[in-house]
């Protein structure tokens, strides 16, 4: 089954909660599986990666599009990094997070540190 990135993100939308609970990776995996590509389970953002370039997912540069996922390394406090996936507008993870240039950064800690990140698109 190919990989439907309009419900992936449809489905991140409608289930993200009203603010972060610590299980992005979670919820951005659900997402994903949702939208019909099947993805090994781990708790850290940190391994998505790979597993994301194993499910058929390719790192791409530039604006991205509804659907894709970012995978930002750590900052300090933050072992397990982060991930979001891209609605069209916004970046979500388990919560809707704010609009504008770095959204895929979940909160003020890693904006301040703009920590790499990498962003993955599906065949």
């Amino acid at each position: 089954m190919a990989y439907d990135g309009i419900a992936a993100a449809n489905y991140a939308f409608s289930h993200a909660q009203a603010g972060s609970t610590g299980n992005c990776a979670k919820y951005v995996r659900r997402a994903i599986e949702w939208g019909g590509v099947s993805i090994q389970h781990t708790e850290a953002a940190k391994n998505y990666g790979a597993y994301l370039q194993a499910a058929g997912f390719f790192e791409v540069a530039g604006a991205p599009v509804r659907g894709d996922v970012a995978v930002i390394q750590s900052i300090t406090g933050h072992p397990y990094r982060h991930m979001a996936i891209f609605d069209g507008h916004i970046w979500i993870s388990d919560f809707k997070q704010q609009p504008g240039p770095q959204g895929f950064y979940p909160g003020p800690a890693y904006r301040a540190a703009h920590p790499p990140y990498k962003i993955y698109r599906h065949n």
